[in-house]
């Protein structure tokens, strides 16, 4: 399970997930746009399942994104 900061996963960490080879990833992020740049580098050893979004703040910008991935 990842719930990096709103800039995303530091290169580095992405980076040895993705070479430690998880069967299944679960991706919580309060920045759409990087969650979207971090499922780019995921995207070559793994598929998206769903991906869905949440408005847990109610008549704000704010939004969570909730992605489940597995090891293709």
């Amino acid at each position: 399970m990842l719930d990096p900061p709103r800039p995303g996963l530091h290169p580095d960490a992405a980076r040895k997930i993705i070479d430690s080879s998880p069967g299944k990833i679960v991706y919580i992020s309060c920045n759409p746009a990087t969650l979207a740049r971090d499922l780019k580098k995921f995207s070559e050893r793994y598929n998206v399942d769903s991906l869905r979004m949440i408005d847990f703040f109610p008549n704000t910008y704010h939004v969570e994104a909730l992605a489940f991935m597995s090891l293709r």
